[in-house]
């Protein structure tokens, strides 16, 4: 997914929900804090994305530009329409939102999930793309360790869990020649 596509994406959530802002999760919200981010980071057609203000119009977004739809034949990506519960996410991540209100995304506003908050949510499902997925924020200095352990920290999680995302993100930083 582009930028472009990210602000299309956000426009059309919009405009389906009858809503003037959406949160954005998954992936592709690092493209709030990074326009340009590194390709490895944009390989997802799809935008998750959440009303603010009338969460339950989710359906309404998935049911339009979901997966197979015809904005997903059309446009060549889709969005996924959802609840901001769907996601684990660290105390506080509301505060450290990005804000994408560009001419494109005609007066609507995108809310993306800030990086270090992002990367903590997708350590959270630990499945092999979203571990690579953190690796490349931290090989490319999107995000730093020492941040990303405080954001796990504030998870809701269980302390033997937590100590093993501490731990995979240590490793992960030695292999990469991080601090």
């Amino acid at each position: 997914m582009t930028f472009d596509q990210l602000e299309h994406a956000i426009r059309a959530a919009c405009s389906v929900a009858e809503e003037s802002e959406v949160i954005v999760f998954g992936s592709q919200a690092i493209l709030g804090s990074f326009p340009d981010a590194h390709d490895d980071l944009r390989q997802s057609m799809e935008a998750d994305v959440a009303p603010k203000n009338f969460p339950e119009r989710a359906d309404l977004i998935d049911g339009s530009l979901g997966e197979l739809s015809q904005f997903h034949q059309t446009h060549g990506f889709y969005v996924h329409g959802l609840k901001p519960e769907a996601a684990t996410l660290p105390e506080g991540w509301q505060d450290r939102m990005v804000k994408v209100d560009t001419p494109a995304t005609n007066g609507n506003v995108g809310w993306c999930i800030e990086g270090h908050d992002l990367a903590a949510s997708k350590l959270v499902a630990f499945r092999e793309k979203d571990r690579e997925f953190v690796r490349v924020l931290l090989r490319e200095n999107y995000i730093d360790s020492a941040t990303l352990k405080t954001r796990i920290q504030k998870l809701p999680l269980d302390p033997e869990r937590s100590e093993r995302l501490l731990k995979w993100i240590q490793l992960t930083s030695e292999d990469l020649g991080l601090p």
